[in-house]
């Protein structure tokens, strides 16, 4: 080999593509990433293009057509004079307030009673556990449906009959969210607390200072899914009230359809005023709700 054969550089290498992997770090392919993409695409025109139309038929102006053919998302002159229309029409100001009232209740009801429900069925030793855990999945089984007659001659008994109270009270502890905070203290390591124990903690200190802040997030997914049953619910309170003073937020809105039933636009703002609220909640506990869904998850 000669000097100038030893002293040539050597010819760098042609550049790599990039490589697109997963979290395990295999290899993905363009079209299976380009189908994942479209299926994401897919399901966010169905989950979001309904409020986002909804949203831009309460903007709509009474001059622009709604119907027109292809649909115009963006409004052409956007107002919010449905939205003053929706609170001359009904008291919905009030009926929000009553619905917030009734929520407020659910979520500290369920956040507490399933707490402590979910504790007791998880750490606690005693007769009968197991009989008591399947009686929890058992009531989420059973149809709302057919038991709400029963509920109502209950409530109608303890002379809760048109009341907040009477709304509020066989929703205040829900067996699926009994069975999340059980699984989530489950998943916790019982060194920590048997190390309390021999400190000479007693239940309720293992609870409120060990066991209750390190399910943090299941307790958002909780207070996620009672705020959201109870804003959304239009049967019960629809059955149990008959003072419209008293109306939840849901029901009072149906009188838009009734009154204005042609009048989509205002159907359309009591709508969004509507959802708002559940918007906001998750966006305030979104980053609990993703860890929570992971500390309450049903195991084998």
């Amino acid at each position: 080999m000669s000097v100038m054969e030893k002293v040539r550089p050597k010819a760098p290498d042609p550049p790599r593509e990039p490589r697109v992997t997963d979290e395990h770090g295999r290899r993905v392919r363009v079209w299976e990433l380009a189908l994942r993409y479209l299926l994401l695409l897919a399901v966010l025109a169905l989950t979001v293009g309904p409020f986002i139309w909804q949203l831009s038929t309460s903007l709509k102006g009474p001059t622009e057509d709604i119907f027109s053919s292809p649909p115009k998302f963006l409004p052409g002159d956007p107002t919010l004079h449905n939205y003053e229309r929706v609170s001359e029409t009904i008291p919905v100001w009030d009926y929000a307030l009553n619905s917030l009232k009734v929520a407020t209740a659910n979520v500290v009801t369920n956040c507490v009673g399933a707490a402590l429900a979910g504790y007791a069925l998880a750490r606690l030793r005693y007769r009968g556990r197991k009989v008591a855990t399947l009686v929890f999945i058992l009531a989420m089984l059973v149809p709302v449906e057919g038991i709400i007659i029963a509920q109502f001659t209950t409530m109608r008994e303890l002379g809760l009959n048109n009341t907040l109270i009477g709304v509020v009270l066989p929703g205040c502890i829900s067996a699926l969210n009994v069975l999340l905070m059980r699984n989530a203290f489950l998943n916790l390591p019982y060194e920590i607390e048997e190390a309390a124990y021999v400190d000479g903690a007693n239940v309720w200190q293992r609870f409120l200072r060990i066991a209750l802040p390190s399910v943090k997030g299941t307790l958002a997914v909780v207070a996620i899914f009672a705020f959201m049953g109870a804003w959304d619910d239009f049967l019960w309170p629809l059955i149990v009230l008959s003072d419209p003073s008293k109306f939840t937020l849901t029901i009072g809105l149906n009188y838009l359809h009734g009154t204005f039933a042609n009048d989509e636009r205002l159907v359309a703002a009591g709508t969004i005023i509507a959802v708002a609220p559940l918007i906001a909640l998750f966006a305030c506990l979104q980053r609990y709700f993703f860890r929570g869904v992971g500390e309450g998850a049903v195991k084998g």
